[in-house]
């Protein structure tokens, strides 16, 4: 009984881990929930999750996970062991071969985080490469041509734009504005201009429910509830698409100059590939209303979003498993 080899999509917000031969196993948030009194962990991953903001005083639910980077090392270690162990993946006389995606600008630092993290988690060989890279297979795009594809990929704490050509990156620009900051923008939003205190849920939930990026792309309404900062009673208010359009303007718009910044480097050859196919959106991020207008309106180039923007950085791993011999380890 050997043991499989398995990728995983390490990411802010979910992790996603695919098993060769299986596809994707598992998809659960980056939460892992635990008792300040003993260090002991209680849950992980969507049961955790549900404790966000629900806790006790003495149970702290940890998203250990920033940026696209591990910001609590043990709480990190500790999640990966749950999840391999929960996929029984480990064979008796092996241990199985890991790949995992990490954000395209991280130090080397970050990088031997990373891979120390998968190691002690059970790990044989730890295999890390470049998101977009990975995003891109994922959403299907034969980046091994010698010709240009550029992808965007908007996750929870990082959006990473790369262009591709020859299996590599060309030009590429990792943002720290991404799915958390758009919460976060909501969030505070509504504070200052209603004095109402939300939590991080109702926020993300106000944003896949009514928001949108594009002007005018969506015209809804919302009843939300939260603490009067005035009162502290419980009070509920409406709130529309428009006003959430003006809350993330400021963020989006640095996705936008991102993906500017990459298009002007790109070699001349490449832009004009990008011309006639267009740039593919990867990432939960891709599935805010009116992103894909948006980037197509400032960049003028087509923009697509890929099949199943979540799973693109799994299915890639996927794919780069079945071809693990060929490729040497990047990082």
């Amino acid at each position: 009984m050997f043991a499989k080899d398995i990728g995983i999509d390490l990411g802010t917000a979910n992790v996603l881990i695919h098993v060769k031969g299986k596809g994707i196993v598992l998809n659960e948030p980056s939460v892992v929930a635990i008792d300040k009194k003993t260090n002991k962990v209680l849950a992980v991953g969507e049961e955790a999750r549900k404790m966000v903001g629900r806790t006790p005083g003495n149970i702290v639910a940890i998203r250990p996970l920033k940026d696209g980077v591990i910001a609590d090392f043990d709480v990190t270690e500790a999640m990966l062991k749950h999840f391999i162990q929960k996929l029984n993946v480990k064979g008796f006389f092996s241990k199985p071969r890991i790949l995992i995606c990490c954000p395209t600008n991280i130090t080397s630092v970050e990088q031997k985080a990373i891979r120390e993290a998968a190691e002690k988690s059970g790990g044989k060989k730890v295999y890390l490469e470049e998101e977009p890279k990975v995003a891109a297979i994922g959403a299907g795009m034969d980046i091994f041509q010698p010709s240009g594809n550029m992808v965007v990929d908007i996750g929870g704490g990082t959006t990473d734009i790369a262009v591709l050509s020859m299996g590599d990156i060309v030009t590429s620009q990792s943002i720290k504005v991404a799915g958390d900051v758009f919460d976060n923008d909501i969030l505070q939003y509504i504070k200052r201009e209603y004095k109402l205190l939300i939590g991080e849920r109702t926020a993300e939930n106000i944003k896949v429910s009514i928001g949108t990026v594009f002007r005018d792309g969506r015209n809804e309404s919302m009843e939300i509830r939260g603490r009067d900062m005035v009162s502290g009673l419980p009070r509920t208010i409406e709130i529309t698409s428009k006003e959430i359009e003006g809350a993330l303007r400021e963020s989006v718009s640095m996705i936008v100059q991102g993906a500017k910044n990459v298009l002007e480097k790109t070699p001349p050859e490449l832009s004009a590939d990008i011309i006639d196919r267009g740039v593919i959106l990867t990432g939960g991020g891709a599935l805010m209303h009116g992103m894909d207008l948006l980037l197509a309106e400032e960049l003028k180039v087509p923009v697509f979003l890929s099949e199943n923007p979540m799973d693109c950085v799994a299915i890639g791993t996927g794919i780069m498993l079945d071809n693990i011999d060929k490729v040497s380890p990047r990082l």
